[in-house]
């Protein structure tokens, strides 16, 4: 079999992982090719732009610590940065920044472009070739073969990805990019157990028709605390976010027309993070909570886009916008991206 081009390893996906395993891999001398759907959008934030928090701030620094790359460029372009639990011990603080989303992946990708070893390849992967159980390389929808004796699977949500929106699905990887359906099939026939997953993302709203004054700011800290240890200050300028709240009104909305979410349909089957509920799930799970906490912040400082962070919703996309209405401060404000839900395909991790 003839192939375009050969590599020591290809690495298929450039989100967080993909990243990180391809800039590894290329700095230990490995010739390594990275491939993904989109090269502009190396790096891309899918749901929250921001890096860290508990738990996950701990992990971005030990990887940091191996000669990671993700602290790096957040500290370069983080747009909020505060440490949390800073009143407790140092076990429990953990790093939080929020990124400004455009200048995070374009920071990742120059650093990836400036790493010796490594390729950057677009394209679209359906087939993962193998013989007598030995890995060869990947061929690309394009009809392009990469050769290499090692492949590394960073494919997120895209593996078979189906977006929910009330009972509206069609295939996707995250909203507005295609989904990589032939790839999945591919690792069912080679034999891998495969299951499915779950995760949500909120509406973004446009930070022109938000009353600001009913919103609690939140200042980022004074002195911000990098995410890498190479990184001695953090230079660039700091916004502010604000802190609102559900309210009953917005609740009894939600329990009245429940039966809209996918989630409560029975039309999701995978499993979703328990870090990450919707706020369907903390309106019936928690009945006793008579308001959910929610955070606004912006994408970056050159747009409008606001995350409305806790509100993490696959309802209709209309009934979306009737819910945010409910907000004290949000009476005016327009979505221009609604929520939605995801279910893509994972591997057993056992597997490996």
């Amino acid at each position: 079999m003839s192939f375009d081009e050969k590599f020591d390893l290809i690495v298929i996906g450039a989100g967080h992982a993909g990243c990180e395993a391809a800039s590894a891999a290329a700095r230990l001398g490995t010739q390594t090719a990275l491939v993904t759907l989109n090269l502009d959008l190396i790096g891309q934030m899918s749901c929250n732009p921001a890096i860290g928090g508990i738990a996950k701030g701990h992990i971005v620094r030990e990887i940091d610590a191996l000669g990671g790359i993700m602290g790096r460029v957040i500290d370069r372009t983080g747009i909020q940065f505060r440490l949390l639990n800073r009143s407790r011990g140092p076990a429990v603080q953990a790093p939080r920044a929020q990124a400004d989303r455009a200048l995070y992946r374009t920071e990742m990708r120059q650093v990836l472009e400036e790493t010796p070893n490594l390729h950057l390849r677009q394209g679209l992967v359906i087939e993962l070739i193998v013989e007598n159980g030995q890995i060869h390389g990947v061929e690309m929808q394009d009809t392009r073969r990469l050769r290499a004796d090692a492949v590394v699977i960073a494919t997120g949500t895209f593996l078979n990805g189906l977006v929910h929106t009330g009972r509206r699905t069609y295939t996707a990887g995250r909203a507005g990019e295609p989904a990589s359906i032939e790839l999945a099939e591919c690792l069912k026939r080679l034999g891998f157990p495969v299951g499915r997953l779950k995760t949500g993302t909120p509406p973004r709203l446009d930070g022109r028709t938000i009353d600001w004054a009913n919103f609690e700011p939140q200042l980022a800290d004074e002195r911000p605390v990098p995410f890498s240890f190479s990184t001695k200050t953090i230079e660039q300028p700091q916004v502010t976010c604000f802190i609102g709240y559900t309210n009953e009104d917005v609740h009894n909305s939600i329990r009245a027309n429940i039966q809209e979410s996918p989630l409560y349909s029975g039309q999701i089957k995978g499993v979703g993070p328990r870090y990450c509920p919707s706020i369907e799930d903390k309106v019936i799970k928690f009945p006793d909570k008579t308001r959910h906490q929610l955070f606004l912040e912006p994408e970056d400082h050159n747009t409008s886009e606001v995350y409305l962070n806790g509100f993490s919703t696959s309802m209709p996309a209309e009934f979306q916008q009737e819910l945010v209405h409910k907000i004290p401060g949000l009476q005016e404000a327009r979505i221009i991206r609604p929520g939605y839900a995801i279910e893509y395909d994972f591997v057993d991790p056992r597997e490996l």
